[in-house]
């Protein structure tokens, strides 16, 4: 029987150590490249892990009903195996939100580790928090980011899932330029991921509450107006307004980028800040999203927000992300 958990308390996952063994999954879609999935064991062991890759890592089966069963079957035998430390994602795509009715909560409720992924698996992570309460991480993945970091990826990444003072003051990339749309400050909890699938989830179960959160957004390929309808249906849905903070990331490689298409993304962040009444901070520009420079963020970790009107910022953890 699958058993349901509403969150009454946040799950706090430990923290990664040195020799411990690292779970490799695929609940989204598959590689094409399986060098850069050898490439990031490689890198995973050269830093003194252990890796474990799932039974049906990176398989192909254009039937859902058995991509499905084997994606649901690699995620719970990872959770409950006790030698898994911590799961970290292959890479988004498309099918992570088909999962969510059929996952046993109990298993990860009761095993609670390290979960690091963004992009598709922003619907797992939040799943996982409106279901269980466990922090899980928005951060780099297997064949996207893991097979040859920056040095910024790495020391976000690292610094995040093994030191618990690291969250202690997230710092920005000097090459993302930070646009403050509202100066503020503001205390919540860390709600977002990619726009296009948090919005696809309004309605259900598995999205967590945004009333009072720090909502962080980021997205690839997607024109002003389709954005622009995404954050109507968030406003329309009343989840804007009640957010304490946004945090804009980096919305890249659309195929046509102009000047009137940059402008018009800009009007549309300051119309949504404006007319949906967030009261508190509003920034653009945080190195998160489809980027090689890539900021891990803890989604459901308590934080705090400050914003001056010239873009500098502090955001840092008010209570632990890993223990």
């Amino acid at each position: 029987m699958l058993m349901v958990f509403y969150y009454m308390t946040t799950l706090i996952p430990k923290a990664l150590r040195y020799g411990d063994t690292i779970g490799l999954i695929s609940p989204s879609s598959h590689s094409a490249y399986p060098d850069k999935i050898n490439q990031a064991v490689i890198y995973l062991e050269k830093n003194g892990y252990r890796v474990k890759p799932s039974r049906h890592l990176n398989c192909i089966d254009t039937d859902p009903a058995i991509a499905d069963e084997q994606k649901l079957h690699d995620l719970h035998e990872m959770f409950s195996d006790p030698s898994i430390k911590a799961i970290i994602c292959l890479r988004g795509g498309a099918g992570a939100t088909r999962l969510l009715k059929k996952i046993d909560y109990s298993i990860i409720a009761a095993n609670p580790k390290i979960v690091v992924g963004y992009s598709d698996i922003t619907a797992l992570s939040l799943a996982l928090f409106a279901k269980t309460g466990l922090i899980s991480f928005s951060g780099p993945m297997l064949a996207t980011e893991l097979y040859e970091p920056t040095p910024y990826t790495e020391e976000h990444f690292w610094g995040m899932l093994t030191s618990p003072s690291y969250a202690l003051s997230l710092q920005n990339h000097p090459d993302h330029t930070i646009t403050c749309i509202r100066a503020g400050s503001a205390e919540g909890r860390l709600i977002g991921g990619n726009l296009s699938v948090l919005s696809s989830m309004i309605g259900t179960p598995y999205l967590p509450a945004l009333n009072g959160s720090l909502l962080f957004l980021e997205e690839i390929n997607e024109p002003a107006y389709r954005i622009d309808r995404m954050l109507s249906h968030l406003d329309n849905a009343g989840l804007l307004a009640p957010c304490n903070g946004v945090l804009l990331g980096q919305f890249s490689n659309v195929s046509e980028v102009t000047k009137e298409e940059t402008l018009r993304l800009q009007h549309i962040f300051t119309y949504y800040s404006n007319h949906a009444h967030i009261e508190g901070p509003v920034l653009r520009g945080l190195s998160y999203g489809h980027i090689k420079n890539l900021m891990t963020i803890p989604i459901g970790a308590r934080f705090t927000i400050e914003l001056s009107p010239t873009g500098t910022f502090l955001l840092r953890a008010v209570e632990p992300v890993i223990a």
